[in-house]
Order: structure tokens, then C-alpha cells, then sequence
């Protein structure tokens, strides 16, 4: 694996021929085949290149060399075309890309990177990078930079220094480049690691800093306190994986260390099987022949959780639950640790893109990549580069029919969001909206900073976090003094909603940034498929939301439209049982709607309520929609009443709006 290669030299030289990500497919591809053009030519570069480009989810149920056959099969360029095809890296000796804004955007799959590097891509140079494909690039040795002179001292033949390489990076990171990759990086200088001893602050600070703060490491090369933009080391209460890393995981640490593991306090560890539960009726795995890859994939994890010992949860199959007596306690991760895990003060790490999930209780929870994460297993230390914050002051009261996923995808829409202003960043959100906000909405926030690009999202914990943990959980939890920010913390900057102006939010499809007002798409979007569900809205209040637009409609004689499929997904087994204990199931048969066990599913391209074909339209209340994810066709974004209502009436529409319509 990549993470095992030798520490760098002084100097590396590249080939000179240098593939642009560019807007044009012609650039991509006259690059690609050896034709040294220059940054001029090839521009404008691709912005937003997402990791569900360079490696589209059924790659990922590789695992080994097998990646560097496929980076970049997914890109898309030009009038939708995919220039780049299986194999092509490797055959045309790619060592150096170059790319526009927000690279590496969207999930945390290491396997994006390791692809890259495995098919001899040694340098990624973009105008900016987001900070889970960074960090994760570093961890096995791919060296990025954003310094675009870099292009033509390369096509010049120069050698480069390897500090001009790491140059702007912080000190932790550049350590880890120049060792190799993390694992060896661990090798080296983790041996002896403590909690170092929290020191009293003069100064005011964030909540985000003071759980930080106690949860730091002290390290022989970082700092025991560490301040914005350092690299630092923390020890996390909750580490989980799900069964797309956890085989990567496994076969880097055995052959790094080799067997058995002494695994750093396996209690804390949690391994989730939460993707695959559908994967038979994924039309990306059974056409691509992928779902033996699948069941190996998921024989390794579970193979690896009994060789340990290690606590898990597996959602079943349609088969399986139908015979199940109830005891199985299941679901998405994200949605499974807010439920049974976070607490209020805890730092929660886990490898996807959506952990901050568990923001909404008052933690910080946020993503790494899977060689982040086994080394967290063998050293209980997580590596982080300290953010700095952005307060998110939502104000005013929040419309009725106007739900969180309006707020967030109002927010994607914002020209700062839309620039890259909050990469990195925690997002705090506060604000008399959050204030009115239930614990399942705020999750829907702080699940989302990944869209907006930052590095987590958290809410101070208060007396709704409180009547959370006990209604749902039986927890009687005591708030303690310090779990706010101080008057006078400093921030990066400040945004301000006012929320009672938020109306019914879509993005267009291609990205979750293309937002606008439903109101303000005045051509009929028909549609073919609506999806409800996910961790960011396959929650309980996400279902209470389904239910009150179908309730209506089945009150009304009224089913999904002809020609529409709709789908929704639970969250949770606890969020089946919740609809079956409410009654709910009555009105989502009435109407017509195919109700599916709790799992990523279609969210992932991983089952049911994903497109078959690019002329499909999908409305969808998942949290991304770039290229090629939830299958080849169009997809909208949308809050769950809205999916609701355009499963009835066929097309786009609000809740009210198909109201108006059957008076």
C-alpha cells in the first residue's frame, strides 16, 4: 500500500508532461496523450473535482493495487464527457495533475488519493484542496501544493526541492511527507504519547478549541497546546469505520506491523456495516459484476471486528429483517453514534465525510481517511491540523414548511460558501433559529459543514441536547459550566442568515452549491425517481416531515405520481420504530411509497432510488449530487417535505404549493 513507501529524498524530479483537469475535454485529453501544453492553454481547469469523480463508488470495493487502474474514470469534462479511462494514468506515465478550486471535494475515500498514487501520480498542484483529500494525501505520500509556478519548472525538467514541495504546509504535515506517509511517521516518533495536562486560559475561546484542548496530545514535533494552523495530535473518546475502509485498513496495518495488532483500547472502537445491506439491487454493482468484490469486501471487515473482538453493527437485508425479532439495533453510523455514542464535550472520529453529525450534541466529531484511522488504532492518536472557526449566526424564526436542509443548501448558495471561504473551518452555528431548532435539525447542519467544506460543525449543547440524550437515549445528562464559547473567542469570521427570509431551497444538479429558491424555477422539472432518506435525512424528525405531506395527500386519494418511484430509507432501526410505534406505515403504503431497511442505499449509489440511465430525473434529500452520485442521470437536491410533495405531483414542487394545487 501506499502508506509503506520509503521516507522522500532532497529533490524529486517529475515527467514533464502534465495532465490538466481541464474545462475542456480536448485539453484533458491532448495532455493526457503526452502533449506538453501550457497553464494557458489548458485553462480554465476543472473546479470542484470530487473524490466520487477520481474514484466512482464501485472502485471502491477495491481495496489493493487493483485502484491504480481506475483514477479519474469519473471525471467529467467539457459537454459531460469522461476522458479519462481505466488504466490510462498508468499507461500514459502520468506523475503530475493539475486542477482549479476545491479539489478533492465531497467523501472522505483514502481510496481517491491511494488510486492516484498507485497509478504513479506523485503531485497534485490546485488552486486549493479540501482538507480530508489533503490530509489524506499526506498520510500516504502524495505530495500537493498550490503553487502553480511549480508547472512549468517541472516541464523545464527541474528538480524540486522537496521544502519547495511542503513549502506553506504546517510542520506536522511536512514531517509526515518527508518520513514516507503516516504509518511510518507513527513508527518513528509515536511511541511515547500522552494527554497532556489542560492549562488554565486568560483568553477567551470556542467551544471547538476547548474540547480540543482536552483531548491533545504531547508529542516529541507538535505542540501539547496547540494553536490555529498547527498540526496537533488528539485522542479521541469514539473511533468507528464502516465496511469500505476498514479492509484498506486492515491489510495496511498487518503488513506494516504485521499479526496479531495490539489495538489501542478496542472498547472505543465501533465498525459499522451500513452500505452494502442493498448492494443487490445496485444497479452500478450487479452491471458493473461488483457484488462479489462487495461480499469480499464486507468478509474482511467482518473478519477483522471478530479477530479483535471489536463492538459492531450490521444492518440486515429485507430477508434478514423480515425474520429479525427485533433485537438487531442498526444503522447509518453517523445517525448510530448521535444515537447510542456522542456525548456533550467528546471528540468522535470517524471515516466519512459526515461525522460532524454528531456536532448537533456539542462535540467535535470530524472526518479522517483510512490511514488516519489505523493509526489511530495502534496509537489511539488522531492527527488534525487546528481549524480556525466561523460563527454561523442563524437569526430570526424559521418558516413553517422551511426545514434545515433549506437553511444549509441556502447557505451552499452564498458567494463566500460558493468560493471556498469556509474550507477547513469549523462552523459554529448559534443564533435564536438554533435555538428553536431540535436536535435531528441541527444534526442536519453540522452533517452538512462537509458540503460547505469545512473541517466539522457544532452546536453548544443547551436544554434541547439535554431533553435529546434523555428522551432518546434514557441519558440524564448535567451540562457543565465551560461547554459554550466564551464572550470574545475569536473567529475567522462571521455569517449571518436571517432564517424567516429562507424559502423552500433545490440545488440544480452537478453540485450541492447550486442552489436557488424552488420558487424561482418557473419551467415544470418533471421527475422519475424522489429518494428519502440518509444520515443527513433519514432521522426521525425527517421522517415526521415525510409523513405530514403524505399523511395529506392519502387523506386526499392522492398517490405518488404515475411514471415516479419513490423511495424512503430509515436512518435507524430506532427510526423505523419510531414510524411503525406513530402509525406512520398506513400513509406511506397509501400513497405508494417503497419503504427500504435502514442503510446508506441510494445516497451511495448503493441501492434502491438510484438512476439507471442519464435522461432519469431524481429528486433527493441526501446531502451531495455531484457527477455520477446516486447513479448517471440528473440529480435535485431538496429538503424531505419538498421530496414528498414531487413525488405526488410528479415535478418540483413545495409542500405548498401542491397544497394550492388540491385545495
Amino acid at each position: 500500500m501506499p502508506a509503506t513507501s520509503p521516507a522522500t529524498p532532497h529533490a524529486l524530479r517529475f515527467a514533464p508532461a502534465i495532465l490538466f483537469l481541464s474545462q475542456s475535454a480536448g485539453a484533458v485529453t491532448r495532455s493526457l496523450h503526452g502533449e506538453q501544453l501550457s497553464l494557458d492553454e489548458a485553462r480554465p481547469l476543472r473546479d470542484d473535482v470530487s473524490t466520487d469523480e477520481i474514484t466512482p463508488l464501485p472502485i471502491l470495493t477495491h481495496y489493493d493495487d487493483k485502484l491504480g487502474r481506475y483514477p479519474y474514470t469519473g471525471f467529467r469534462s467539457g459537454d459531460d464527457a469522461t476522458p479519462i479511462g481505466t488504466d490510462a494514468i498508468g499507461t500514459h506515465g502520468v506523475e503530475v495533475v493539475v486542477a482549479g478550486k476545491r479539489y478533492g471535494k465531497g467523501s472522505s475515500r483514502e481510496h481517491s488519493p491511494a488510486a492516484e498514487k498507485l497509478a504513479g501520480v506523485r503531485l497534485v498542484i490546485a488552486e486549493s484542496f479540501e482538507r480530508i483529500y489533503r490530509q489524506n494525501a499526506d498520510n500516504i505520500g502524495l505530495f500537493t501544493s498550490t503553487d502553480f509556478g511549480l508547472v512549468e519548472r517541472i516541464q523545464a525538467g527541474e528538480a524540486i526541492a522537496l521544502a519547495d514541495l511542503v513549502a506553506g504546509r504546517d510542520a506536522l504535515a511536512a514531517a509526515i511527507l518527508r518520513s514516507g506517509g503516516l504509518l511510518r511517521f507513527g513508527q518513528q516518533h509515536m511511541r511515547d504519547i500522552t494527554v497532556a495536562p489542560e492549562v488554565v486560559e486568560t483568553r477567551p475561546r470556542t467551544l471547538f478549541e476547548k474540547i480540543v484542548a482536552r483531548h491533545a496530545l504531547a508529542t516529541d514535533l507538535t505542540e501539547a497546546h496547540p494553536a490555529p494552523g498547527d498540526g496537533a495530535f488528539v485522542r479521541a473518546d469514539w473511533r468507528f469505520i464502516h465496511e469500505y475502509y476498514t479492509g484498506m485498513a486492515a491489510h495496511m496495518l498487518h503488513a506494516t506491523f504485521g499479526r496479531p495488532l495490539a489495538l489501542y483500547e478496542p472498547g472505543s472502537i465501533i465498525v459499522f456495516e451500513d452500505h452494502t445491506s442493498y448492494v443487490e439491487e445496485s444497479p452500478a454493482h450487479v452491471r458493473g459484476g461488483l457484488v462479489p468484490n462487495v461480499h469480499r469486501m464486507v468478509e474482511a471487515q467482518r473478519e477483522f471486528a471478530a479477530a479483535y473482538a471489536l463492538r459492531s453493527h450490521r444492518t440486515l437485508s429485507e430477508v434478514e429483517a423480515a425474520s429479525d425479532d427485533g433485537s438487531n439495533v442498526a444503522g447509518i453510523s453517523h445517525a448510530m453514534v448521535a444515537e447510542h455514542y456522542a456525548l456533550p464535550g467528546q471528540l468522535v472520529v470517524g471515516t466519512d465525510s459526515h461525522t460532524p453529525h454528531s456536532g448537533a450534541l456539542g462535540c467535535v466529531a470530524f472526518g479522517v481517511g483510512t490511514t488516519d484511522m489505523a493509526n489511530a488504532f495502534v496509537t489511539g492518536a488522531v492527527r488534525l491540523t487546528v481549524p480556525q472557526s466561523l460563527r454561523i449566526v442563524l437569526e430570526g424564526r424559521v418558516p413553517a414548511g422551511v426545514t434545515a436542509k433549506d437553511i444549509v443548501l441556502h447557505l451552499l448558495s452564498q458567494p463566500f460558501i460558493r468560493s471556498g471561504g469556509g474550507l477547513g473551518k469549523v462552523f459554529e452555528f448559534c443564533g435564536e433559529a438554533i435555538a428553536g431548532l431540535s436536535t435531528d435539525e441541527r444534526a442536519t447542519l453540522t452533517n452538512m459543514t462537509a458540503e460547505l467544506g469545512g473541517f466539522t460543525g457544532i452546536v453548544a449543547p443547551d436544554a434541547e441536547t439535554v431533553r435529546f440524550l434523555r428522551e432518546r437515549r434514557g441519558i440524564d445528562f448535567a451540562l457543565e459550566p465551560w461547554m459554550h464559547s466564551d464572550e470574545g473567542a475569536r473567529y475567522a469570521g462571521t455569517l449571518r442568515v436571517d432564517c424567516a427570509g429562507v424559502p423552500p431551497m433545490v440545488a440544480r444538479p452537478g453540485d450541492p452549491g447550486n442552489g436557488l429558491p424552488l420558487a424561482e424555477i418557473h419551467e415544470p422539472i418533471r421527475i422519475d425517481i424522489a429518494y428519502g432518506g440518509s444520515c443527513t435525512a433519514g432521522k426521525r424528525e425527517d421522517f415526521d416531515h415525510y409523513h405530514a405531506v403524505l399523511r395529506w395527500a392519502a387523506d386526499r386519494g392522492l398517490r405518488v405520481a404515475p411514471n415516479v418511484e419513490l423511495f424512503l430509507q430509515f436512518g435507524t432501526t430506532a427510526v423505523r420504530d419510531h414510524c411503525i410505534a406513530q402509525g406512520y406505515m398506513d400513509a406511506f403504503e397509501a400513497v405508494g411509497a417503497r419503504m427500504l431497511q435502514p442503510s446508506c442505499g441510494a445516497c451511495g449509489n448503493c441501492g434502491p432510488g438510484g438512476s439507471t440511465s442519464r435522461d432519469q430525473v431524481t429528486v433527493s434529500a441526501i446531502n451531495r449530487n455531484f457527477p455520477g452520485r446516486g447513479g448517471p442521470g440528473q440529480v435535485w437536491l431538496a429538503s424531505p417535505p419538498t421530496v414528498a410533495a414531487s413525488a405526488i405531483a410528479g415535478e418540483l414542487v413545495s409542500f405548498e404549493t401542491l397544497r394550492q394545487r388540491h385545495p
